[in-house]
């Protein structure tokens, strides 16, 4: 059973520490590479307080309450479009609070059912000139303008415009995908400062064209979708991407990678693999590759059931010899 990752926990590094009482506004800011779906949690006195979801792009800094933080902890739950398929965001967390589709609030966090909870990690702000502010970060460390245009390189890539490498670093290849997307979409310069930009940014990455590999779900299923890639000689399989039916999704890979592997299941709202008879429906090939249950990333590629990892069969794409490929997911 492939479980759809719809509601990833990102634990953002951020201490295990009670958050003191604070002067102003509490603020949430984004310095990873991806637009940010986020939950805050405040705890007053044994109660949890949830309240979302809050879309912060990268680089962006947003208010999440008003009034001065009476609280003696707080807590963030976030996670990504499924356009990114796979982040690479660590799942823990210290706390299971109530959150549910569409903007919410919850005057009790923990009156929910289970099925209704997300893992929040503790997060003490920091004093800064606006007030108390929780910044969401990754390895590599952003600052706000970095993290903006890191973001900016990471979505032209898997827009099909190669921004290599993702580093927040304005290099002259940023600058000529950059240039080919805004003259190919017909847009001004100044559409890159735009608040919207980023959501022209995903909805291009929602329909790729150009040179690399793409999937696009023609089934009437939501189809999970794993690939593997040749990495310092090794294969090395990730997983999984949601591709809603319908639409198409091109993983972030390496701009010069030639050589791909790729496996795919169509599956329920709650995550279960589809059946045609007694197997499940998917597309695939003969190369046997792991793979787990939750999202994952995997290096060694022997022995799976031995290390408590599943197997299954991958299908080879060769782009050395054409400069793209679509694997389509047809039913039967």
């Amino acid at each position: 059973m492939i479980r759809a990752p719809m509601l990833a926990l990102l634990a953002l590094g951020l201490p295990l520490i009670a958050a003191a009482p604070a002067r102003a506004d509490l603020t949430l800011c984004n310095r990873t590479s991806y637009r940010m779906q986020a939950a805050v949690g405040i705890e007053r006195r044994a109660n949890v307080e949830t309240r979302g979801w809050f879309k912060v792009d990268p680089g962006e800094c947003r208010k999440v309450m008003d009034g001065p933080l009476d609280a003696d902890m707080t807590y963030v739950h976030a996670h990504t479009p499924a356009i990114y398929g796979s982040a690479p965001l660590p799942e823990n967390g210290e706390a299971e609070f109530c959150v549910r589709d569409g903007d919410f609030e919850f005057p009790n966090g923990r009156g929910c059912p289970a099925a209704q909870q997300a893992r929040f990690g503790a997060a003490k702000p920091a004093d800064s000139d606006s007030g108390p502010t929780i910044n969401l970060g990754e390895q590599a460390g952003y600052n706000d303008a970095q993290a903006r245009l890191a973001g900016i390189q990471r979505l032209l890539g898997i827009a099909g415009y190669d921004a290599n490498p993702i580093d927040g670093v304005d290099g002259a290849k940023t600058q000529a995908a950059l240039a080919k997307f805004l003259r190919e979409h017909k847009l001004t310069a100044d559409a890159v400062s735009r608040p919207d930009f980023f959501d022209t940014l995903i909805e291009a990455a929602s329909h790729p064209q150009g040179p690399g590999f793409s999937w696009c779900n023609d089934s009437q299923y939501t189809v999970m979708a794993a690939i593997g890639t040749v990495e310092m000689g090794a294969i090395v399989t990730r997983g999984w991407y949601r591709i809603a039916a319908g639409s198409c999704l091109r993983p972030d890979v390496a701009a010069d990678s030639q050589r791909f592997y790729s496996y795919a299941e169509a599956v329920d709202a709650a995550g279960r693999a589809i059946k045609r008879g007694d197997a499940a429906l998917s597309w695939g090939g003969n190369v046997p590759l792991c793979t787990r249950d939750a999202r994952f990333e995997v290096s060694n590629q022997k022995d799976c059931a031995a290390r408590g990892l599943n197997s299954a069969g991958f299908a080879v794409i060769d782009l050395s010899t054409q400069p793209s490929a679509t694997i389509r997911f047809k039913e039967p």
